[in-house]
């Protein structure tokens, strides 16, 4: 038996019809969703997003936070690795580099002979060649130690590095390296901050940056545990009673 002419035509309509069906769902390009496929935070008013992220921020045991910090006394570069029980890491200002390590309330400060021997005291400098590469403890009497201290405390430098200022408005959908994020603004044209937050996966904040172009900073390794441990004894030098100004 063999198909008339017309239940061919039909067959052959309906396979062409049926393509295209195929392809909306295997691609999703037939929906008008963006936030399809992602943890739903998108559909929120931008207050709830930001309430979403520094809720998720606040409960992460980790987080590496990097990127550049522009104020008054002039720009440098952080990365830190944050925990509860301390962090560890790197400042870079414009003349110099030194290192970070808290494991509770000890606080050691790591530079090379360049970084001591720019002090303005004459015996920083002397004992340069001393503390180079050295883990230096800094006294917690030190009026050094609690400025110090900020950067190796996820709750402080969180809060203190990712406060918006302004009203808040939802932006576009953009990705921070291969992570979808929705981004929220402060202000007008986000002059007061813009935050991109992960659409996928817990909406931990990814991408800041800071009102009037104060620097822009990258949050990643959420929950991403790092050892802490106190430095071993022949990489310390015991400076003294206090730091030098530097």
């Amino acid at each position: 038996m063999t198909s008339s002419p017309l239940s061919v035509r039909v067959r052959v309509h309906a396979r062409r019809a049926a393509l295209p069906l195929a392809l909306c769902a295997a691609l999703t390009a037939c929906g008008t969703d963006p936030d399809e496929g992602t943890n739903g935070v998108g559909k929120l008013s931008a207050t709830e997003i930001e309430s979403r992220a520094r809720t998720a921020a606040d409960g992460a045991d980790a987080v590496r936070l990097s990127g550049t910090l522009v104020s008054k006394g002039g720009s440098y570069k952080i990365d830190m690795k944050l925990k509860g029980t301390g962090g560890t890491g790197t400042v870079t200002s414009q003349k110099s580099t030194f290192g970070l390590l808290r494991v509770g309330e000890d606080l050691f400060l790591k530079a090379d002979a360049g970084f001591w021997s720019h002090s303005e005291s004459g015996g920083a400098a002397s004992a340069a060649g001393k503390l180079d590469d050295k883990y230096v403890k800094v006294p917690s009497g030190d009026p050094a130690y609690q400025q110090l201290r900020g950067f190796t405390e996820k709750s402080v430098l969180l809060k203190g590095m990712l406060g918006l200022q302004g009203a808040l408005s939802k932006g576009d959908r953009s990705e921070v390296g291969d992570v979808r994020t929705v981004r929220i603004a402060a202000g007008k044209d986000g002059e007061g901050g813009t935050l991109d937050v992960s659409l996928q996966g817990t909406p931990y904040p990814l991408r800041f940056e800071r009102a009037g172009g104060a620097g822009v900073l990258e949050l990643a390794d959420w929950n991403k545990d790092f050892p802490l441990a106190a430095p071993a004894k022949g990489d310390t030098v015991d400076y003294g009673k206090q730091l030098p100004k530097t």
